[in-house]
């Protein structure tokens, strides 16, 4: 039985409050161990948006040691190697981002922020909810590629038709 190799990727946005975070989690739970999703952003907020914990929650998806996190923290020594790197705000694809260790793949997945609809309770509830439907969609088209047999331009041409996929 040969070894598959585990392959990280990063979620980029800004605040790292709610739609990095949510696809962190997402892809480690489908990623099934041979996935790794981390998150952070460029000015991250401090703190895990509320309706991003409840949407989680909701989804049976775990949020022990969930926090707002530097993406400096990522391009230190020690920190884990990544495969690819995936935006997923406006914002964040447009800044300079720290230079990466080994070249990973890019893309951007742009998803609308949730955490900056205003309205009452259910108006957000719903923009968290599309949010999540939309990255559960991109994250499982993503794992469910054939790395094996994808030469490195048609992989990233694949990362980026998953990044312009609408529901």
């Amino acid at each position: 039985m040969s070894e598959h190799k585990v392959y990280n990727a990063m979620f980029l946005c800004t605040g790292n409050s709610a739609r990095s975070i949510m696809a962190e989690v997402i892809l480690n739970s489908v990623g099934k161990g041979r996935f790794r999703g981390y998150s952070a952003g460029s000015y991250p907020k401090g703190e895990v948006h509320p309706m991003a914990l409840q949407l989680l929650e909701k989804n049976h998806l775990p949020i022990d040691g969930l926090r707002s996190k530097n993406w400096e923290e990522f391009a230190r020594p020690g920190a884990p190697q990544l495969d690819f790197i995936f935006t997923v705000c406006d914002n964040a694809a447009g800044e300079v981002c720290p230079v990466w260790p080994g070249q990973p793949m890019t893309a951007h997945w742009g998803i609308p922020d949730p955490a900056a609809v205003e309205g009452d309770d259910d108006v957000q509830r719903q923009a968290f909810f599309t949010a999540y439907s939309q990255l559960s969609q991109r994250i499982s088209l993503f794992v469910n590629l054939s790395f094996e047999r994808l030469d490195r331009m048609s992989l990233q041409q694949s990362l980026k038709d998953i990044g312009a996929s609408r529901q």
